[in-house]
C-alpha cells in the first residue's frame, strides 16, 4: 500500500521532529530492502539503453563536449575507482560527480530520453547518470545499481505527483536532487540518519528559477538536471562525513514551501511507499520516439498522420490551431508570449520548446529527426516559415483537465488540431496520447529501446561496440562491479577528436 505523506509549514516553535519531515520519509523509504519487481528491472534496463542512445547521438555537440572536457580535467578522487565518461575509453574515468555532470548532460542535450508528468514535469532517467556513477565508483554490483535506480525513479515521480514546481517558476531539477541522492543512499546501503541528511543538502542546492526554459532558451537546458545530479553526489558524501544539512528543508519556516511554493498556509499530500511495498514509479514514466518536448510528441505523432493523407501548402491555409492543454499552450505554445518561439534563427533549445515550429515541421516532413529537424537550414525555409506562422495554440478547459487527471486511462498529453484552409474548408482531428506511450498506437517495448540505440549509436560506435553494451546492459542485475564498471559507451577513434574541445578554467 501507498502512504499519503500530508505536507504542511511548520512555525519553528512547533519544532518538528526530524522524522515527521518529509526528507525523513524519503530517506526510510530509500533505506527499505525491498525486493525489486521483474517487471521494474525489466524497465531499468530499457532506460538504461535509452539513455545511452541519446548519449551516443550527443556525443559532438558543444554543451557535451564541454561538460566532457570539464569532467576529464578532474582526476579520479583518492578513495575510489572512478566512474566513466560517455564516449571515452572504459578506463578514462574521472570523479564520480564530474561523471554524473558530463553524462547527465549527454543525456539530456537533445530532450529526448524518458519523461513522467503530472503535478509537475520531469525526465527521471535523469536519476541514472549520477547513481552510475557512484556504483562504478565504489564498486558496487548490478543488483545494488538496480535498487539504485528504483529508488531514484520512485523518488522522483512521488515527488512529481505532488508538489507543483512550475506553477511557482522554479525548475522541474527540484525534485531531482533529492530523488538522485536517495538513489545513491540505497545503492550505498546507507542509514536512514545520512540519507535524510543528503536529500536535504540536495535539495537546498538545486531549487532554480525556470528562467532556464524561457525566451532565448540556453545551454544550461541540458546542464542543469547534471547539476543536480552532481550536487547529489556531493552532498552524500558530506552526509556520509557526518555534516548536517537544513531542516526541516520542505517543512520550515522559511523552508521551500514557505518561500518558494505555496506559502505559509500550504498544504501537500506526498505519496510515498510503505514499509516493505515495492518501488514500481519507473512503471508510470514514459519515454519519446521524438528528440522534442515530450507535449510535442503526440502532435508530431498527429502530424505525421496528417502528413500522409493530404498535401499542406501555406497558401493553401487559412490558420492551424492546436487545442490543447494549459501547459503545451503556455509552456511550449503560442500562450508563452515568447517571439522566440516563431523565430526562424532561434536556438535548437528554443526551437525545441516551440509547438508551432514542431508542428509546422512534421506536418510538412511527415516525421522528426533529431538533427535534421532543427537545422538553421530546416528552420529558415521559406515555406516552412510561412506555414509555422500560421500555427497558434489555444487551451481547452477538456484538455488540460485530463493533462491532469489521476486517472491513467484518460490521462493525456495531445489535443485537437482545426485546419482551415483559404476556401473555407476546415480539417480536424485529435490526438490524446504519443504512439510511443503504454496507450499509444505503438508503445514502446525493450525491441523498440535497442532499435533507437542502434539508429542513434550506429554514427559514432563501432558495430562490436553496440553489442558489447547491449549484451551488458541486459544482464544488469547480474553484472559484477567490474562489469558495472564497463557499463558505458565508447566513441570509434576520432570522434570525440573531431568534436570541439573548449578551454576553461580547469
Amino acid at each position: 500500500m501507498t502512504v499519503t505523506h500530508h505536507l504542511r509549514v511548520h512555525r519553528s516553535d512547533e519544532n518538528l521532529a526530524r522524522e515527521g519531515q518529509l526528507a525523513w520519509h524519503i530517506a526510510e523509504v530509500a533505506a527499505d530492502p525491498v525486493a525489486v519487481e521483474p517487471e521494474v528491472v525489466d524497465m531499468i534496463i530499457n532506460r538504461i539503453i535509452d539513455n545511452a542512445a541519446v548519449a551516443a547521438a550527443s556525443l559532438t555537440r558543444a554543451p557535451v563536449s564541454a561538460a566532457r572536457q570539464q569532467a576529464l580535467d578532474h582526476a579520479v578522487s583518492v578513495s575510489g575507482a572512478g566512474a566513466t565518461v560517455f564516449g571515452c575509453a572504459l578506463d578514462r574515468r574521472t570523479s564520480p560527480e564530474w561523471a554524473a555532470w558530463a553524462n547527465g548532460v549527454a543525456v539530456r542535450e537533445l530532450d529526448y530520453h524518458d519523461t513522467f508528468l503530472a503535478a509537475d514535469y520531469s525526465h527521471p532517467g535523469d536519476n541514472i547518470p549520477p547513481i552510475v556513477a557512484v556504483a562504478q565508483h565504489v564498486g558496487a554490483d548490478g543488483a545494488a545499481l538496480v535498487r539504485g535506480l528504483a529508488t531514484g525513479y520512485e523518488i522522483q515521480i512521488d515527488l512529481v505527483r505532488a508538489i507543483c514546481l512550475h506553477k511557482h517558476k522554479i525548475d522541474h531539477v527540484a525534485h531531482l536532487g533529492p530523488s538522485a541522492a536517495a538513489g545513491i543512499g540505497t545503492l550505498l546501503g546507507l542509514d536512514v540518519e545520512t540519507i535524510y541528511q543528503a536529500v536535504g543538502q540536495a535539495l537546498h542546492t538545486t531549487t532554480a528559477t525556470r528562467q532556464s526554459r524561457k525566451g532565448e532558451i540556453s545551454t544550461w537546458k541540458a546542464h542543469a538536471p547534471a547539476f543536480a545530479g552532481k550536487m547529489a553526489v556531493e552532498a552524500v558524501d558530506r552526509a556520509m562525513r557526518g555534516e548536517t544539512s537544513p531542516s526541516p528543508i520542505y517543512e520550515g519556516e522559511d523552508g521551500v514551501i514557505a518561500w518558494m511554493l505555496d506559502g505559509p498556509d500550504a498544504t501537500y499530500e506526498v505519496p510515498l511507499p510503505a514499509e516493505g511495498e515495492p518501488k514500481r514509479g519507473i512503471l508510470d514514466s514514459y519515454t519519446k520516439e521524438h528528440s522534442a518536448e515530450y507535449q510535442a510528441q503526440a502532435w508530431i505523432d498527429l502530424a505525421r498522420k496528417l502528413h500522409n493523407e493530404a498535401a499542406f501548402d501555406p497558401a493553401d491555409i487559412e490558420s492551424i490551431v492546436l487545442h490543447t492543454s494549459h501547459h503545451t499552450h503556455y509552456v511550449i505554445g503560442s500562450g508563452a508570449n515568447d517571439p522566440q518561439k516563431y523565430d526562424p534563427t532561434a536556438s535548437r533549445e528554443t526551437l525545441d520548446h516551440s509547438i508551432p515550429y514542431i508542428f509546422a515541421v512534421a506536418l510538412q516532413d511527415g516525421g522528426w529527426h533529431h538533427v535534421d529537424s532543427y537545422t538553421p537550414e530546416r528552420a529558415g525555409r521559406e515555406d516552412t516559415v510561412a506555414l509555422w506562422h500560421k500555427v497558434t495554440t489555444a487551451e481547452d478547459e477538456e484538455w488540460t483537465r485530463r493533462y491532469h487527471s489521476d486517472d491513467p486511462n484518460e490521462k493525456a498529453f495531445g489535443g485537437r488540431v482545426v485546419i482551415t484552409l483559404t476556401d473555407g474548408t476546415v480539417i480536424e482531428d485529435e490526438i490524446a496520447v504519443a504512439d510511443a506511450h503504454p496507450l499509444g498506437a505503438r508503445p514502446f517495448a525493450r525491441e523498440d529501446y535497442i532499435r533507437k540505440f542502434r539508429l542513434l549509436a550506429e554514427p559514432v560506435l563501432e558495430a562490436d561496440e553496440i553489442e558489447r553494451f547491449l549484451e551488458l546492459a541486459q544482464r544488469l542485475p547480474e553484472l559484477t562491479a567490474d562489469e558495472v564498471r564497463a557499463l558505458s559507451i565508447v566513441a570509434k577513434g576520432g570522434v570525440l577528436a573531431g568534436a570541439p574541445a573548449p578551454k576553461g578554467l580547469f
